[in-house]
Formats: structure tokens, C-alpha cells, sequence
């Protein structure tokens, strides 16, 4: 997903725990991390949410911005938080003293009772296709880390962005992956900028808008971790699910601009239960089925076939259904749990529910919550692995159909 902006809250009376169980228990020992998007008007206080969020085994949080309520909620819980500056910001940061500013207002004064780990400058910039925005981003990263050395933070709070794979100008097989062209020179400077500071690279990646594409000729279980898979006949390697595939089709661009050891890291991935007429796959049992096998993937500490020893420190998306996020019925629908606390469908946690909170929900300001960025594809554009989040739907009409042919043929070569 990606971003579109606002968050609002509305009152939550007193709401009884529960108790939900299955026969999967995913204890803290197989902790996870997940997405805390709030495009609502029926979410519960962030208070309530904490043992919530204990029960299911979640150790770290993004946020879209660095709503005050949430960290301040939060102090002195060990969770962990990736906090963002949404893109409409970005020209701010551009200035030294206001990226200061920012930094002390909504990181410093929390720390260190919440436990803010990295900031997440923009989210999907590049693909935008906005020349001030893609102009403006490096320096806003650059001066926000600046400011955490000035006020000697920089060694535990990290600076960082998110990109969507629509970055990718050719991603099959996973081993030729490689960057947009037009894009090649501004990665670079960014994988610099992550090489030198220590900081992740971050992708979004989505299997489930891949099928939704092109649900007749991409197999459901290759995206649902269930399938046979395919073999990267440039590598060699076996690929049994999409993520993986589209994991490493990035760890090979980044190879190509010679980075090989920048840290690669999945900021969003999910499913959503719940979709429109012509979103095939969305469904209760296809989300559960995506998101139960990733969280057994991510209890199990796999890496890729290309990087097996590596950790993906994947944050899943997402926490709550979002009831006000615009596009299409899917973006609505992509949370693990109902605004009342109770699971959307059954992944065998044992869950306790929201905490009572009798406190007024504030609106939050507005950020990047997991919404999609309309993407522009370069001709020559990428394969099936990787579209994501909705660019499929955003794309003009010849450019889909150009995705679509380049679906119909990279199938027609898994084949053979």
C-alpha cells in the first residue's frame, strides 16, 4: 500500500475484553511487526489498543505520521515505532531548522519512554512522478538525520523511506531484476545515503494486486505461499511464493547499482478480505491463508532463496480495517482486526481484546497511511511481479494493457 493522507478517530465507550482462541497460538516468541493505519472515524483510543497489540505478539509499530496520542499511549510498553513525515512535508524538511524542529517535537520529547526506532522521511515518493517531491526527498532524509546527530539520537533512531515496486523496471526473473532507468540516479544517491548511516532499504510488496491483475494466468497459490513455484532459470534458484520472488527481483537491482549490503526490509505486505466485483481473490479465506502463512514465514526467520540467512523484519498490513481510505472496497479492508478488536478472520491468535477507554478520540493529523500512489509506468514498464498495491487500477488504460501483455508472456515463460 501506500500513501493517501488523513486520520481521524471516533469515540470508543467502554469496551469489555474478550477472549479469542484457535488452534494456533503465535506467542511473543514469534513476534511480528505491523502497520497502525488509522484513514478511520471508528478506531478505538490508542490506550485501548495496547492489549491488543500485546496479545497478538507485535513487538514493532509504523505509523503514517507521529500521532501524539498513539506515542504517548504507548511509553513504557517496549513496543517498538517506526514514526513518518508524511509526503506533503517533505519541502519543509528540505530546511535544516524546521527538520530540527520536527525532530524534537514528534521523536526527542517521547524518548525514551516510547520507543522510537526509525523515521520513515515520505512514503512511495519516487513513484509519484512528482519532480519537486522525488527533488526534495533526499535532502529531507539527509537533514532529519542531521538533526538526530545534532541531539546525539542518530545511533538509535534510523532515517529511512518506503518504496513501492513499481521502482523496479524489470523484475523476471527475480535474478535480472533492475531499477527504473529514469529512477537509477536517485536510487543510487539513496542507497548511498542508507549505505553511510546505517538504514534500511524499504519495499512495500503486494502479491495479492499481481493476481488481481490477472487472476487466469498467475496461479492463486503461488501468491498464497501454497503453490509449487517456479525456478529462476538465471539463478537457478526455487521460488515457491511471489513475495519471495519479489523480494529478490529488488535485491538484485540493488546488486546491479553495486550495493549488495544494504539492508533490505519489507515495510508493508498483506491481503485484504474484502474487495469489489472485479477484485478477484479478495475474500476472508484468501487473506487468511496469505497472512497465516506469512506470519509462519516470519516465525520462522526465513530469509529469500536469495538471501536465506537474511532478516526481512516484515511489518504486515495491516492493523484495523480503515473505513474511510478512498479506491476501491479492498483499501478498506486490509486489517487484521474490526475497529471493535474482534479478528476480521481466524489466524489463531489468542487474543485479548481492546482495553475500556472512556477517553474523547482526538482527530489525528494527517499522514501517510497505507493508501496507494498512483504510479506512471515507463514504456517497457515492469512484469507481474512487480505490480503493487493498486497501480494495476491507477494505471492509464494502455498501460494496463501493456501490464497485461506483460503478464500473458511471463506466465507463457514460467511454463517452459
Amino acid at each position: 500500500m501506500d500513501s493517501t493522507l488523513l486520520h481521524h478517530h471516533n469515540h470508543i465507550s467502554a469496551l469489555a475484553p474478550f477472549l479469542f482462541s484457535a488452534s494456533l497460538l503465535l506467542t511473543a516468541a514469534s513476534s511480528f511487526a505491523i502497520n497502525y493505519g488509522q484513514i478511520a472515524n471508528n478506531l478505538p483510543h490508542p490506550e485501548s489498543v495496547i492489549p491488543l497489540v500485546k496479545s497478538i505478539g507485535a513487538t514493532s509499530l509504523k505509523l503514517y505520521d507521529a500521532d501524539p496520542r498513539v506515542l504517548k499511549a504507548f511509553a513504557n510498553t517496549g513496543v517498538e515505532f517506526i514514526v513518518g513525515i508524511g509526503n506533503e512535508y517533505l519541502a519543509n524538511m528540505v530546511d535544516p531548522k524546521q527538520a530540527q524542529a520536527w525532530v524534537k517535537t514528534n521523536v526527542q520529547c517521547y524518548l525514551p519512554a516510547t520507543k522510537i526506532t526509525s523515521i520513515a522521511v515520505g512514503n512511495e515518493v519516487l513513484t509519484f512522478n512528482d519532480s519537486t517531491l522525488s527533488y526534495n526527498l533526499l535532502p529531507a532524509m539527509e537533514n532529519i538525520h542531521s538533526a538526530l546527530v545534532s541531539l546525539n539520537l542518530d545511533k538509535q533512531v534510523m532515517v529511512t523511506t518506503a518504496h513501492n515496486l513499481g521502482i523496479l523496471e524489470v523484475s523476471y526473473p527475480p535474478s535480472a531484476g533492475a531499477f527504473r532507468r529514469d529512477l537509477t540516479q536517485k536510487l543510487s544517491c539513496i542507497l548511498d545515503f542508507h549505505c553511510k548511516v546505517g538504514s534500511p532499504f524499504l519495499i512495500n510488496a503486494y502479491p495479492f494486486f499481481a493476481y488481481k491483475a490477472n487472476p487466469k494466468e498467475i496461479k492463486l497459490d503461488f501468491v498464497l505461499f501454497e503453490g509449487s513455484g517456479i525456478v529462476d532459470t538465471g539463478s537457478g534458484l526455487h521460488y515457491d511464493n511471489m513475495f519471495h520472488a519479489q523480494i529478490d527481483a529488488a535485491h538484485s537491482a540493488m546488486e546491479k547499482l553495486g550495493y549488495k549490503n544494504v539492508c533490505l526490509q519489507i515495510s508493508e505486505t498483506g491481503w485484504p478480505s474484502k474487495g469489489d466485483g472485479d477484485e478477484a481473490g479478495a475474500s476472508p479465506e484468501n487473506a487468511r491463508k496469505y497472512n497465516g502463512n506469512l506470519l509462519k514465514l516470519i516465525s520462522e526467520k526465513k530469509g529469500t532463496p536469495k538471501r536465506p540467512n537474511m532478516d526481512l523484519n516484515v511489518y504486515v498490513f495491516a492493523l484495523f480495517n480503515e473505513n474511510q481510505k478512498p479506491g476501491p472496497t479492498s483499501e478498506r479492508n486490509f486489517g487484521l482486526f474490526k475497529p471493535d478488536g474482534t479478528p476480521v478472520y481466524n489466524l489463531g491468535f489468542n487474543v485479548t481484546g481492546l482495553g475500556s477507554m472512556n477517553s474523547p478520540p482526538s482527530s489525528s493529523s494527517g499522514g501517510n497511511s497505507g493508501g496507494n500512489t498512483p504510479i506512471s509506468l515507463p514504456a517497457g514498464g515492469p512484469p507481474y511481479l512487480s505490480i503493487t498495491a493498486d497501480d494495476a487500477e491507477r494505471l492509464p488504460i494502455g498501460g494496463a494493457l501493456f501490464v497485461l501483455c506483460l503478464i500473458v508472456s511471463t506466465i507463457l515463460a514460467l511454463q517452459f
